[in-house]
């Protein structure tokens, strides 16, 4: 078989070919350098991202016939020897079918010998999580006090499984993801030496699909050229491969349901699934491109930034159609979406239910218009008939002045918002809230979210910009910056509220309240209290001191008391 996949005719052969990873090439190189190497190494990340590649490179450079050098020369016979598998002193062992005892002890006892053809000794261990525990308190010794020309180099996806014992002996590297910008630009070259032609569109959805791989990126690309026709890769040919969905295909599926036409995505849906497209890519596919819509409305200027769309005219007007809160929602929904899909056999079904809420969802903007309307039609009706009166008496027409409570009330429903303020409550607490109260809320609060934190990070989260403004025996007034906020804690006020209750010893109900309404309230509360005092001096009414006042006077002061009156 002549013929070699991408990926293996591309492997890095030096430290400049490992893409995106230079915060750990820099520095190996200079320890190889400066010959200030360690004895034991462990390289961790996300699969396809250049630790056994790595590995490889660093044991050509230490061995190198030119050492000390930053780069293998690959051409001297150790490094030729080491590239091609054929010197026995580079070991490579895969870890998930060598993970037993004496595997290990093996190795222990063949350490001690010195390298027949080169300076140093390498075992590279693949995917040493997959060690038994017998195996890994087998390599320990060995780790800790290794002879001078023997290196390890631990490779491993998945970290968080070895025993500490073994990390506390290993310097630590951890690869990263590769950015999409980044596999585009290593695809290109790669593209350009093997003189095929490939759309930047393609090039661009085969780096999101490997999601942060080069080796799955070059797979990929392996199989749409072979998928195409005359050396020449279109879109059609990686979507056929990736079991993903066009650009042009997501748009319109987005404006099918922000206009509500639940049929018609629906429709889209059942096409995609009898093409063969893959389901879990789909949702992947529309939850990135409304990531793309998100950040493309904070600013045009990060069109670099998008990872699933290309700003065409379809995608800039959605941008301008769809608000924020509709598309957050949107992903939110998508996301359950994913995650139950993982659970069942029947993935089609818990798509259409997304599609069906998705559509229901109406945005801010068509609410908004949905319900100042009608008030606007009331108005006129009423504006005609004093001008109908005033035309009959010759006067000026009376309109009766609304009250305070009922002004606020009309003012924040014809805004269109989703989180209706209890004002009452909120009076309510203010006439029964004492100091002491919060002054107690205020001593525990930072230990309540700690423990919040570890015991229900959503709630915590719900939580992190809120301010404690009131407190009574049995309720708390919580302020937030916008008003979605509000809303978002009420989704886990229950949680909330029990976990605070441990703190405080007895139940209270949290009434959450956007900051600018808050100091609004706030003010028309003081000023009011400050009316009645007025009136009671104007009376010459006096009343005896309550003695538990007289008491908070003389330990905090006239400056810090403020009196209520119930």
């Amino acid at each position: 078989m002549s013929y070699q996949a991408l990926y293996r005719v591309w492997r890095p052969t030096t430290f400049e070919d490992v893409v995106g990873q230079t915060h750990i090439t820099r520095t190996l190189q200079n320890a190889i350098y400066t010959e200030k190497f360690s004895h034991a190494y462990l390289f961790s990340g996300p699969r396809g991202t250049g630790k056994t590649s790595a590995a490889k490179i660093f044991a050509k450079a230490v061995n190198c016939e030119r050492s000390p050098v930053k780069e293998p020369c690959n051409d001297c016979s150790a490094c030729r020897g080491i590239q091609e598998g054929t010197i026995s002193d580079v070991i490579e062992i895969d870890a998930a079918s060598n993970n037993g005892v004496d595997d290990i002890r093996d190795i222990r006892d063949k350490v001690k010998y010195a390298p027949s053809s080169i300076k140093y000794k390498v075992y590279i261990v693949d995917e040493v999580h997959m060690l038994s525990t017998g195996a890994f308190n087998a390599l320990l010794k060995t780790l800790e006090e290794p002879p001078q020309h023997v290196i390890f180099i631990l490779a491993t996806t998945e970290p968080h499984k070895i025993p500490l014992t073994i990390i506390s002996r290993c310097q630590r590297f951890d690869f990263k993801r590769i950015s999409q910008s980044s596999i585009v630009d290593r695809l290109k070259d790669i593209m350009d030496s093997e003189e095929i032609n490939v759309e930047d569109e393609a090039l661009q959805t085969v780096a999101l699909a490997a999601e942060g791989g080069m080796r799955d990126a070059l797979s990929l690309l392996d199989q749409a050229i072979s998928y195409s026709e005359e050396n020449h890769v279109t879109i059609d040919d990686v979507l056929a491969v990736t079991g993903s969905v066009s650009q042009n295909k997501l748009g319109e599926v987005m404006e099918s349901l922000h206009n509500q036409d639940v049929k018609h995505a629906l429709k889209l849906i059942d096409e995609f699934l009898e093409e063969g497209k893959d389901s879990g890519r789909l949702i992947f596919d529309l939850i990135y491109y409304l990531r793309d819509v998100l950040l493309y409305q904070s600013s045009n200027q990060m069109s670099d930034f998008l990872e699933r769309a290309i700003p065409d005219e379809r995608f800039t007007k959605l941008a301008e159609e769809l608000d924020s809160e509709w598309t957050q929602s949107v992903i939110r929904q998508l996301n359950e979406c994913q995650q139950e899909m993982r659970w069942t056999n029947s993935p089609k079904v818990f798509i259409e239910i997304a599609m069906l809420n998705i559509a229901n969802t109406i945005s801010s903007k068509k609410r908004q218009s949905t319900e100042v309307s009608p008030q606007v039609v009331q108005k006129l009706e009423q504006l005609e008939k004093e001008l109908h009166a005033l035309k009959q008496s010759g006067g000026s027409p009376q309109t009766e002045k609304p009250k305070a409570n009922e002004g606020r009330t009309s003012r924040r429903s014809s805004s269109g918002r989703k989180y209706r303020i209890p004002y009452d409550r909120i009076r309510n607490v203010l006439d029964q809230a004492s100091k002491t109260e919060l002054k107690n809320i205020m001593n525990n609060w930072a230990s309540f979210m700690d423990s919040l934190k570890q015991n229900s990070p959503p709630a915590y989260a719900k939580l992190v910009n809120s301010k404690p403004r009131a407190a009574s025996n049995n309720a708390l007034v919580l302020s937030f910056k916008y008003e979605i906020h509000c809303s978002l804690m009420l989704e886990n006020q229950e949680t909330i509220e029990a976990q605070l209750s441990n703190y405080l010893g007895k139940q209270v109900a949290i009434i959450p309240i956007p900051e600018a309404d808050w100091q609004e309230l706030r003010e028309e509360y003081v000023k009011k209290q400050r009316q009645q005092d007025e009136g009671s001096e104007e009376t010459g009414e006096e009343t005896e001191e309550d003695p538990l006042v007289s008491e908070a006077r003389k330990l905090v002061g006239d400056d810090l008391l403020e009196i209520q009156d119930n």
